[in-house]
């Protein structure tokens, strides 16, 4: 029978060289009503910001009951394993759909009796992790909503700041950040990882609530110590980045993450002072910014110090309005650290694992129907 998979060229090439071949598409889904929210937000609004434990709990449960779901597929019949799998969700009203979509792959000549590892890497990036030492062992996720109740009254209240970093804020939202990272190292302990590689974050809001979600892959590697069996290495590094500094001897040992809250109140003031200039750089806008940026890097290298690391590695910026002159600066790396023997199985990533694939779908209905609006006169 023809199998139906979700894995490109590239992939099932690169799966072929580790004695893998594809399998069918598989899908888990859960529908849960988020109508409670609303009632929080009362409550919510009067917070000074950190984790909504509520809200937090039915997100996780939602992405594991699409997850579980999608374990119960027919077609993971004999697969070895899930590749590329994705914990996605999308607000409808007062519904939200969980969706969890992965690939089943399978040894050939092998029928396995039950499912030995899953992965939220696609093809390309497990190969790098297998080259690199890195056996996956199952599909993990850190999760955590927090309230952003520092954009109403509260916030209010440091409008009138000249400048500067908001320090209680700084530290509960430094503290909520975290709160998802720990949650995939527990996630990674449970399947026997000493390692959480691969992870991508992103945050969603919805109902005056952000939710910050970590996914990645728990996998073990052979040349971690002890200790890290007890507290996985985590890393927001590309496979592939991972494989190159692999093939230099360094693994990652964590994911460093530094968060600064700014207030920005005065800036109505300056705004109205440089009305009458055509141009020309607001220089008290251009220093806070530069030292909340800063500031947040700081926290980046009081975690690599903690850790131990040598370096820190992949460092991106981010920034997030809260409202009401309020900013989140976030600053995301990896910190890594030289370990004796390790090494990659090839010296080089052939073409197959980095290419990216061309997307050959394209939907121009839209850009279409705006022409023939235009044709016939009809407003659009």
């Amino acid at each position: 029978m023809a199998i139906t998979t979700g894995l490109s060229g590239n992939e099932i090439w690169c799966l072929a060289k580790k004695d893998l071949q594809p399998g069918n598409l598989v899908i888990g889904n859960s529908v849960y009503s988020l109508g409670f929210v609303g009632s929080l937000g009362a409550g919510i609004r009067t917070l000074t910001g950190g984790e909504v434990t509520q809200v937090t709990d039915i997100i996780r449960e939602g992405r594991s009951a699409s997850f579980e779901r999608m374990l119960a597929w027919s077609d993971l019949h004999g697969s070895v394993g899930i590749t590329g799998i994705s914990s996605e969700l999308a607000v409808m009203g007062s519904n939200v759909e969980f969706l969890s979509v992965g690939s089943c792959v399978h040894r050939p000549g092998y029928f396995a009796p039950n499912l030995e590892w899953s992965t939220s890497s696609d093809g390309q990036e497990l190969y790098c992790q297998l080259d690199a030492g890195f056996q996956p062992r199952h599909f993990v996720f850190g999760n955590v909503a927090y309230s952003i109740g520092i954009g109403g009254g509260i916030g209010g209240a440091f409008r009138s700041l000249a400048r500067g970093e908001v320090k209680e804020f700084s530290d509960i939202f430094n503290h909520t950040r975290h709160l998802a990272i720990d949650r995939i190292q527990q996630d990674a302990m449970k399947y026997g990882g000493n390692s959480v590689i691969g992870i991508s974050t992103s945050i969603m809001k919805f109902k005056g609530i952000q939710e910050m979600v970590m996914i990645g892959t728990a996998a073990h590697h052979p040349l971690y110590p002890a200790a890290y069996d007890d507290g996985p290495a985590t890393s927001d590094l590309t496979n592939e980045e991972a494989w190159n500094l692999a093939n230099l001897g360094y693994l990652p040992i964590r994911l460093v993450l530094g968060v600064s809250v700014y207030s920005l109140g005065f800036v109505d003031g300056i705004t109205a002072a440089f009305k009458s200039f055509a141009r020309g750089e607001i220089n008290e806008m251009t220093t806070l910014i530069y030292e909340a940026r800063e500031n947040a890097l700081d926290h980046i290298s009081q975690d690599a110090a903690a850790c131990g690391a040598d370096d820190v590695v992949g460092i991106k910026t981010y920034v997030y309005g809260l409202g009401n002159g309020m900013i989140e600066f976030v600053a995301i790396g990896t910190a890594v650290k030289k370990f004796p023997g390790v090494s990659t199985t090839h010296d080089y990533l052939p073409p197959q694992a980095v290419m990216r694939d061309k997307d050959t779908f394209i939907n121009t209905a839209e850009h279409t129907l705006g022409r023939d609006l235009n044709k016939t006169g009809i407003d659009k």
